[in-house]
């Protein structure tokens, strides 16, 4: 299965932003434990080169990972060669799209507008992420016309909402602290709850 065909099959993208890089293990493996196995690193978390590069000697096998929050190319081509398979970023940078592709790994650029969209899709993002956004709707109304570029929603998913993202059209999700909140204190107890969210989240997607 190719990359692609990995995240748009698991279609939950996990947001760690912010985690003690102590940490980021304990938490990909929770939340690989409930099925959900594509995560991101953003990169103004702390060491965030070094924990993706763990990640991908120590979870590559079980997890996808890749970086979140990348703004140029340098940074894009740093966090690849680190083990990135994918690139996720707040904005549509065509230099980071092109090293992204150059490396044949996943561009996820994100955007706002049809313009944004049409924009990031036809210089080569696999997937556009829908950021920010304002609800299901909004989705729905985007796809009418560009029912032809994969969208993930990032920013507010919750277990309540994700069900009318999906309806609305929306193949994969970005879910940040409705999966882990980084600011909770990463005990045993909130490790089986990350757990826990994953299932939940897994299950809510499959129906």
């Amino acid at each position: 299965m190719n990359l692609l065909s990995q995240i748009l099959e698991n279609k939950i993208v996990a947001i760690i932003r912010g985690a003690k890089a102590a940490d980021v293990l304990k938490i990909a493996d929770a939340l690989q434990q409930g099925g959900v196995k594509v995560v991101e690193i953003t990169l103004n978390s702390p060491n965030a080169l070094a924990v993706i590069k763990e990640l991908a000697d120590k979870l590559s096998d079980k997890i996808l990972i890749g970086a979140g929050t990348v703004l140029n190319a340098d940074t894009a081509r740093t966090a690849i060669e680190a083990g990135a398979k994918f690139i996720i970023s707040p904005n549509v940078n065509v230099e980071t799209i092109q090293i992204t592709k150059q490396y044949k790994v996943i561009s996820i650029p994100g955007a706002y507008t049809p313009t944004e969209i049409i924009n990031a899709y036809t210089n080569g993002g696999d997937i556009i992420k829908i950021f920010p956004v304002p609800d299901a709707n909004y989705i729905k109304a985007l796809r009418g016309p560009l029912s032809h570029i994969p969208m993930m929603p990032t920013g507010g998913i919750n277990f309540e909402n994700i069900s009318g993202f999906q309806k609305a059209g929306a193949l994969a999700f970005g879910i940040g602290n409705a999966l882990v909140d980084t600011r909770q204190k990463i005990t045993g107890e909130y490790l089986k709850q990350i757990t826990g969210n994953a299932r939940k989240f897994v299950q809510a997607v499959s129906q």
